[in-house]
């Protein structure tokens, strides 16, 4: 969505109404793209929606521009194309959420851009009034949106560090968070107030904008360092609304009708899912806004814990021997079968199984992998079935009649901590009642190893729990050849 920052050309003066209407049409296959990526079944249209209603905001922005000069906007969308392009042929969809964290930063920065622009040189932008001031309209305007920027930037930084492993995915507990962050957020509202309500919003005051910028940083960066674990998928649906937020709020200073119905309905979409995520983890949305919502300490027990513990470990054969001989398998997948690519040998799996009488289903945690969805993707593109693929609360009923519950990869929406121990960072999270099924098949790639969370799992040592200790492809790969 950050393409409707191009959108900066129907500023000031009387809207043409051709203008308006192809605007309004582009908002309608907006709505329309939203709608198809509510379903994996009707995901494909949605995209193509929703970049039928793009092209359509940016042909009539280039046409309606009396600002930028044309031959520099085809250069930048030139220039832009020819990177998303690379990075999307050259992405492994394991890399996808940190993708998607580090897209939201330079839609937040090009919020901040846009922002400075406007304060800089408002008379471009149609923002004086009468006497020569930026009217105070434009001034909240103006400054909301690059603050909402700002958080959106940093905080996806953050997010894009945790999510690469380029930081550590724990939560970070600063001392006294709750009270720097309130204040942090109190300075940029009283900023704002008193930049407004300046007499001057040139240079004698506008040391206020630079200032509320730059603790609109700050807090960007402190609400995202406290949130760790199996939240991060919330904290990206969480800045993908900021993004929303950010360019609604620029296209009300540009006057733009495109930036204003864009930014809004992702805005609004975005807030809605995190909403939605945070009652599938019983987690607070307050909390989630005002940062740290996941553990008070790390909370980890560590993979030490873990390889002291006796434990069953079983080969493929063994799996898949008792795979053909039940009745009911219920599939888990998780990040680790992200990472594998497993996606396509698992398809396989369940196929022979299926072919052999054995009813196969898939449990989607809501949070499972590292973004709203992930693994939801994953399974459409190895073509698995959309009516074999149910969320958490549709299916956990079941396990208790399953024979076998298989997990690839996944390792905290399986971990009863998150019942059991109020010290975890877990605590309260919904996760599969895995341990009621008869046997339970556990593919990871070695005992040292804990879950994104840092939390040891008691599944590991049940007594009907097999370890299956392989890098996850290998190991279905090695099933499905036993089956054959």
């Amino acid at each position: 969505m950050s393409l409707s920052f191009l959108a900066a050309g129907a500023e000031g003066g009387a809207v043409n109404p051709w203008v308006a209407l192809a605007y309004l049409i582009a908002g309608v296959f907006f709505i329309l793209a939203l709608r198809g990526l509510s379903s994996p079944a009707t995901s494909r249209a949605g995209n193509r929606n929703g970049m039928i209603g793009m092209g359509i905001a940016v042909i009539t922005t280039l046409v309606t521009h009396d600002i930028a000069n044309i031959v520099e906007i085809a250069i930048a969308i030139f220039l832009g194309g020819i990177i998303g392009v690379t990075v999307a042929r050259r992405i492994a969809m394991t890399a996808m959420p940190e993708l998607v964290a580090a897209f939201h930063s330079l839609v937040g920065l090009a919020a901040v851009l846009v922002a400075a622009a406007a304060f800089l040189n408002p008379d471009a932008f149609g923002l004086l009034d009468a006497s020569g001031n930026i009217t105070a309209v434009s001034r909240v305007e103006m400054t909301l949106g690059a603050a909402i920027g700002a958080i959106t930037f940093s905080g996806s930084v953050i997010a894009f560090a945790k999510l690469s492993g380029r930081m550590s995915g724990s939560p970070i507990m600063l001392p006294g968070r709750h009270v720097i962050n309130l204040g942090t957020l109190l300075a940029i509202i009283v900023g704002t107030a008193l930049y407004a309500m300046a007499p001057d919003a040139g240079a004698g005051e506008g040391w206020l904008f630079w200032a509320i910028v730059a603790a609109a940083f700050i807090i960007g960066f402190l609400l995202i360092i406290p949130i760790g674990g199996a939240d991060m998928p919330v904290v990206v649906s969480m800045l993908n609304s900021y993004s929303g937020w950010a360019a609604a709020a620029m296209g009300f200073t540009l006057g733009n009708t495109a930036m204003i119905i864009t930014g809004a309905l992702v805005g609004s979409s975005g807030a809605i899912l995190s909403y939605i995520m945070c009652r599938a983890m019983n987690r607070s949305f307050i909390s989630v806004i005002a940062g740290g919502f996941g553990a008070d300490s790390g909370g980890a027990s560590g993979g030490e814990a873990g390889e002291q513990r006796p434990y069953k470990q079983g080969s493929a054969a063994d799996a898949a021997f008792m795979l053909e001989q039940a009745e009911k398998v219920i599939i888990i997948p998780g990040y680790g079968m992200a990472v594998a690519q497993a996606q396509h040998a698992l398809r396989e799996m369940a196929d022979l199984l299926e072919e052999k009488g054995v009813e196969v289903k898939y449990a989607i945690h809501p949070v499972a992998g590292r973004m709203p969805g992930h693994m939801n993707v994953l399974l459409a593109e190895a073509s698995v079935e959309y009516d074999k693929v149910f969320e958490l609360e549709d299916i956990n009923s079941e396990f208790a009649q399953a024979d076998v519950a298989f997990i690839i990869g996944a390792n905290d929406v399986v971990n009863p901590a998150a019942k059991t121990d109020k010290s975890s960072p877990i605590y309260g999270m919904p996760v599969f009642d895995v341990d009621k099924a008869k046997q339970v098949f556990f593919i990871k790639r070695s005992m040292g190893g804990v879950g994104y969370a840092g939390v040891d799992n008691d599944v590991f040592y049940m007594d009907q729990t097999m370890m299956l200790l392989s890098d996850a492809k290998k190991m279905v790969e090695e099933i499905v050849k036993s089956l054959d």
